[in-house]
């Protein structure tokens, strides 16, 4: 009979991040189920406050070490420093057999504790990072910050001893820019719980009058502005649909920018503020309120290691039955959006491609009711976005071990 085997899995979030509700602990229960009968997951996050460890009692199959955040830079290098030391402890007192890390920020310190432990490593979620924030503007390609995380990103990669992507571009990628030749890569795009986004959760009555949504065309986006993410186009694309369809438009915002910025935002692209709607909803809340759309947007910004990225909101508009319209070479999910012709992609941010993808997105609703593009389109997440592709994924790795 097989012994417990003990996981820890390090992550470069807080817990109350979307990223750890919605990416890391559905994928966490997944990992558990694959392991032998008393084994145990401990789960590291770092947390701005005490307050977000309050929740960590709901999901008793995982044990949170939690972390004072610091930002990336010399403090947070520190951080990192005494982190190790505290993770060792926790390694050899609970016998943890191996490393798990979310993307390659916290594939930093999974590389370092592997070292010191020879304990082996696993990087999720794998796609590039260094190069994707000196593409959005954050770093310098000549700053210190780039220079450390890009050596840490070829250091990781030829240590783990299994890497998961997000695309299967990123096999091409590795062996590019850090000479990675083994045959050690799995492909798991950012997955969706079918079951917890599903026709039932389409245009609820009592939130689509709460809403005066009757009668509307509503486009939603669930998410950030700025970073990796556009900005005033995004409200400038919402400006050319509020012009073609008048009244009739109504924007759907699902983030927690304050609303005074949306404003902002709208003023600035001379976009009415009655036709934007902005909520910030709990995560079990986010189904309801993306079912009332008729179409979403996805505006990660074009730059080329975009490719190897995977929004996991794409596969929950998918799975809602939502045309999407996104920017160009995103993932594969622009291809996969122009090849089935279930939205629209932004070949350029102008008034005259933001006018292109209005009428595209108006063709589909004309020519397909609600319940007709939800057949079409769901279709799409159950062979992208589904979660078996993860279970597959793990079983693979954990279920032999």
């Amino acid at each position: 009979m097989s012994h417990s085997k003990n996981i820890l899995i390090i992550t470069y979030w807080s817990y109350s991040d979307a990223l750890i509700q919605n990416y890391t602990l559905p994928y966490a229960e997944l990992i558990l189920k694959t392991l032998p009968p008393n084994s145990q997951l401990f789960l590291l996050t770092l947390d701005k406050q005490k307050s977000e460890k309050s929740d960590f009692n709901k999901h008793e199959f995982i044990n949170n070490v939690s972390i004072k955040y610091q930002p990336f830079g010399f403090w947070g290098i520190i951080l990192w420093l005494k982190t190790i030391f505290i993770l060792i402890r926790l390694i050899k007192k609970e016998k943890i057999e191996l490393i798990h890390c979310w993307c390659t920020p916290a594939g930093m310190i999974g590389y370092l504790l592997s070292v010191l432990t020879g304990k082996e490593l696993i990087i999720d979620s794998y796609e590039p990072h260094a190069e994707a924030m000196v593409e959005n503007g954050a770093w310098k390609k000549n700053s210190f910050a780039f220079k450390l995380l890009f050596k840490f990103e070829k250091l990781q990669t030829n240590r783990a001893k299994y890497l998961i992507a997000v695309t299967q571009g990123m096999k091409d990628y590795s062996a590019e820019k850090f000479n990675h030749l083994k045959n050690n890569i799995f492909v798991k795009p950012a997955c969706v719980d079918l079951q917890l986004f599903s026709f039932k959760n389409k245009k609820k009555s009592e939130l689509m009058h709460e809403l005066l949504f009757e009668n509307k065309i509503v486009c939603v986006y669930a998410g950030k502005f700025g970073g990796i993410y556009l900005e005033k186009e995004v409200f400038d694309f919402f400006k050319v649909a509020e012009r073609y369809w008048g009244d009739k438009f109504r924007v759907l915002i699902l983030s927690a920018h304050q609303t005074s910025e949306i404003n902002e935002m709208c003023v600035t692209s001379k976009l009415n503020t009655i036709t934007v709607i902005h909520k910030f909803v709990s995560h079990h809340q986010i189904p309801d309120y993306i079912g009332l759309a008729d179409f979403a947007i996805t505006p990660v910004k074009s730059v080329p290691t975009k490719k190897y990225c995977s929004p996991i909101k794409d596969g929950e508009y998918w799975a809602l039955g939502l045309p999407v319209v996104i920017t160009n070479g995103i993932s594969d999910d622009t291809d996969i959006i122009m090849g089935n012709k279930i939205g629209s992609v932004l070949k350029d941010l102008n008034a005259q491609s933001y006018l292109k993808s209005v009428k595209e997105i108006d063709e589909l609703l004309k020519s397909f009711s609600s319940e007709e593009l939800f057949e079409k389109i769901r279709p799409i997440a159950e062979k992208y976005r589904n979660f078996e592709i993860a279970k597959s994924v793990y079983k693979t790795i954990y279920g032999s071990r």
